[in-house]
């Protein structure tokens, strides 16, 4: 199974349980998809080995980092056309995703928003304060109900609301799917849902992943997720019986770093080989890989 977001393996679990007898193993490239592998394997319920290739270095640099900041303003830009100088960000977590969503909206004249029990966004100077009653936009990112009818209801008239998380549970759609509440589709992706008082809310996808539906993705950042994505399959493929348990594991720094030597040409980029002195000093082997397996 080649996943996103774990539905594909969590549909064959409930509808055809019976399938994974034939699997060899579960590949995942999401946050939320893995979250979901690691809960499957902490019940026991694992039938299958899973690669999670999420975690990745390169992968995840790419497409978490680089790829999500540069794609929540793109697609902010093509559904609202909305000029970011004086409006106020809100971002809700503090996560890989969202952090780089708050790097990524450097137009707002004020500083992102971050809503984190945590203390790094402090590190950061990124302020931490509450999303209700915020201005534009806010952007939550990997759980559940993190926007509910009662922020939705506080927010002021024209606030843009949209979600980088993965499914379409972080904003609490179906409390909007009411009957005093109206619903104006404006564009393709983009509604005004309107309160009985005459104010907007402008939710965008449908709560749905924004970078997906209203973005596009650069074709070096699908290059890289494919080409992890292909290793982590042949691996698990040709792995001989016993080398994975019915568990959740990385991909090996190995391969991790050979995705990462095969996209250098695109930047011509150039290696230096150790020189067997040098590694020995290291303690590496000479061809890799160069970082332990917790990095």
């Amino acid at each position: 199974i080649l996943d996103d977001g774990g539905d594909l393996t969590h549909w064959v679990y409930k509808k055809y349980p019976s399938v994974f007898k034939k699997i060899r193993g579960i590949v995942e490239e999401s946050v939320t998809g893995v979250h979901r592998l690691y809960q499957l394997s902490k019940a026991g319920k694992l039938c299958v080995p899973a690669m999670n290739v999420n975690d990745s270095v390169t992968k995840q640099k790419f497409d978490n980092l680089y790829c999500c900041r540069e794609s929540i303003l793109d697609g902010l830009k093509r559904t609202t056309d909305v000029m970011f100088g004086g409006k106020q960000v809100v971002v809700c977590g503090y996560g890989e995703v969202s952090s780089v969503s708050c790097a990524g909206l450097p137009q707002a004249q004020h500083p992102a928003l971050a809503c984190a029990k945590a203390s790094r966004p402090c590190y950061k100077e990124v302020y931490v304060r509450t999303a209700v009653g915020s201005a534009v936009p806010s952007v939550p990112a990997g759980n559940k109900n993190v926007v509910t009818r009662e922020h939705l209801d506080r927010m002021k008239n024209s606030c843009i609301v949209c979600n980088m998380g993965h499914s379409n549970t972080e904003i609490d759609v179906t409390s909007l799917r009411t009957p005093e509440l109206t619903w104006e589709r404006v564009r393709s992706q983009v509604d005004h849902v309107i309160w009985p008082d005459g104010k907007r809310v402008v939710l965008l996808a449908e709560g749905r992943l924004l970078n997906l539906s209203c973005s596009t993705v650069p074709t070096f950042v699908l290059s890289i997720t494919a080409t992890t994505q292909a290793l982590a399959l042949i691996e698990l493929y040709n792995a001989p019986e016993g080398r994975y348990k019915q568990d959740v594991y990385l991909l090996p720094k190995k391969m991790d770093e050979y995705v990462a030597s095969l996209h250098l040409p695109s930047f011509d980029a150039h290696l230096t080989e150790l020189t067997d002195d040098q590694a020995k000093y290291l303690g590496l082997n000479k061809n890799g890989p160069f970082k332990p397996n917790y990095y």
